[in-house]
């Protein structure tokens, strides 16, 4: 019950919805069991003596409320019918016709208004989901597979709609129609009623004894979902690999072992969950089956209730089945949903460490330098950056070189707050970059990445993401810087072309030059070039480098590089090892030196 109050605090927005459905629901359930009183009357006039009449009856108190109600309507239609028993026919089936329509009517209305709650609270769910996947650190992603999460926020959301939120539906409907079913009971007969009783729990803990392991198996079920949708995700991320290897075999055998599982976790869950409706049934025309025994017994043998009137109770005992079955089925999607629920809770109540404090400051300029004062970090437990320190003076460009491994793309992760150091402090302006808001921090910074990451939409509006209120003119523009132009311009709808899923539609080049392009709009203080110029042909190469160096010229740059010679003019380059500064000066400084850079100088053969 604590995963569906958790759920249930999504429902306060829309609680006016709520009111409403729980006030035609009291007035279903009223009518449901009205509605089948009503048929004692009309029974009445179909078996009883013709030349019966009814005197206008007398109220005795409480005990008597039954046989006074019962022949005040009978008194009533008599009255207007007079002898004619088809009219007194007519009029007792078009009280019970009427009565039913307004019970399906109040139905209708309290399931009007529970949909906007389910659908708002569905909706919010979803948008909650996608608001924290975007908050959480980019950390959390290395730790869980992308599928499981597509699978949370998709399946797992569905689920809990199935399950927990069709409950909102049943929990005042179904209790309230049993509630008022039993109340007219006992007023035909509370002998007949309290032996019911009898019955009930000996069926509810039956029923009961079913869903114990459904949550179980509904994890299992809900986890190998997730673990499929994430071979899907990996396998459209990776098929010219999965097909330049000739890997199609190994992947489709990973594939069918996982939904092998799933298709035996499915079958154990729901012949588990099939079990549930049959069962109940049964219980409950068992009872039905005793009733009529127990209660011909009371009409044949005792003369102690009357025909038309067990009839009619006979109804009620029915009415009462269908409720009871939506709330034993209910539990069952209780037990069910609480597997769904604390999957999706697992991600909304994750904790963000890379948060704002509490007083954090808007800085707007940069003014000084950042500093990397005796940073230690590491992914897990080995350190890639041990007692590190580096000064960027505003206006500087430092180069980072060295081997792969030797932590170069991990300050840019850092000063970006992408991860928070383990010990030491980034500073900017001498103030600790965590002590800055990170919408502030990171708008100072523009980035360009050794992967060129596009989306799905307009060369403009990729080349517009960090700048949405970019003219033209300005896109133009730093396409023109980027050495993107004219490709495209030979686009078929030039900047307004759809680039495709991750930019598929384009060669690795072109897509290097859109996120330089990129970077450039955005027109930021700092920016930082993490192989930027990697995926450019020689030609391409030389281009965008003379476009990013006059960019960088009174800007601060911190430039990640394998291709030494994108470097050379850089104000300092720092040599990297194993997580440490080897040596660090200018490119003339360092290969008279001739150390470690020279060595990699040399390896890469240019003079």
């Amino acid at each position: 019950m604590n995963y569906f109050k958790k759920i249930l605090r999504f429902a306060a927005p829309y609680r006016n919805y709520g009111f409403l459905n729980i006030f035609f629901n009291i007035l279903y359930a009223l009518f449901s069991a009205l509605s089948f009183v009503a048929l004692i009357p009309m029974l009445d006039v179909l078996f009883k003596e013709s030349d019966h009449t009814y005197e206008k009856p007398v109220y005795t108190g409480i005990g008597g409320a039954k046989d006074y109600l019962q022949n005040y309507l009978n008194y009533q239609v008599t009255k207007v019918a007079g002898d004619d028993q088809m009219i007194a026919l007519v009029l007792v089936i078009g009280l019970v016709i009427a009565l039913f329509l307004l019970k399906n009517f109040f139905n209708y209305a309290a399931m009007y208004f529970i949909t906007f709650l389910r659908n708002g609270v569905l909706r919010d769910i979803r948008n909650a989901m996608y608001k924290k996947i975007t908050e959480l650190p980019v950390s959390f992603y290395t730790e869980k597979r992308k599928g499981d999460v597509i699978a949370r926020i998709t399946s797992d959301v569905l689920e809990i709609q199935h399950s927990f939120l069709s409950i909102l539906e049943l929990i005042v409907r179904e209790p309230l129609t049993i509630l008022f079913t039993i109340i007219v009971m006992f007023g035909i007969s509370t002998k007949l009623t309290l032996f019911v009783f009898i019955f009930i729990p000996i069926s509810g803990m039956l029923i009961s004894r079913i869903g114990k392991s459904l949550k179980r198996k509904s994890d299992k079920v809900q986890q190998e979902q997730g673990h499929f949708l994430s071979i899907i995700e990996e396998t459209l991320g990776g098929l010219r690999v999965i097909k330049a290897f000739n890997a199609e075999k190994r992947f489709n055998e990973k594939f069918d072992d996982s939904t092998d599982r799933f298709f035996r976790f499915s079958n154990s869950l729901l012949n588990r969950q099939n079990l549930a409706s049959p069962t109940s049934e049964f219980l409950g025309i068992l009872v039905i089956g005793i009733l009529l025994w127990f209660g011909g017994k009371m009409v044949l043998v005792d003369k102690s209730l009357d025909a038309s009137s067990f009839i009619a109770y006979m109804g009620l005992a029915y009415n009462i089945l269908t409720p009871a079955k939506s709330i034993s089925k209910a539990s069952y999607g209780v037990k069910k949903g609480n597997a769904a629920a604390e999957r999706v809770l697992e991600i909304l109540e994750t904790e963000n460490k890379i948060a704002d404090a509490p007083n954090a400051i808007v800085k707007e300029t940069f003014d000084e330098k950042i500093s990397l004062e005796q940073i230690n970090f590491g992914y897990e437990d080995e350190l890639v950056l041990k007692d590190f320190s580096l000064d960027i003076p505003k206006g500087s460009t430092v180069a980072l070189v060295g081997q792969s491994g030797s932590g170069k793309s991990t300050i840019a992760n850092l000063v970006t707050r992408f991860y928070d150091v383990n010990n030491g402090a980034i500073k900017i302006d001498n103030t600790d970059i965590r002590d800055l808001t990170l919408n502030s921090l990171r708008g100072l910074m523009g980035i360009v990445t050794q992967d060129s990451i596009l989306f799905n939409d307009t060369v403009a509006n990729n080349i517009k993401l960090g700048k949405p209120d970019a003219t033209m003119e300005e896109v133009i523009e730093a396409a023109k810087i980027a050495n993107a132009y004219d490709f495209i311009m030979d686009l078929p709808n030039q900047f307004d072309t759809n680039i495709g899923d991750a930019g598929g539609k384009l060669s690795g080049g072109q897509k290097q030059r859109l996120s330089i392009a990129r970077a450039v709009l955005k027109n930021p203080p700092i920016m930082i070039l993490d192989e930027a110029t990697s995926a450019l042909d020689t030609e391409s190469e030389k281009l965008v480098q003379t476009a990013l160096e006059n960019m960088m010229k009174n800007r601060t740059s911190i430039v990640i590089a394998h291709r030494l010679s994108t470097i050379q003019n850089a104000d300092k380059i720092v040599v990297m090892q194993k997580g440490e500064i080897v040596e660090q000066g200018s490119h003339e400084e360092l290969l008279a030196a001739k150390n470690m850079y020279r060595k990699l100088v040399e390896m890469q053969s240019f003079d």
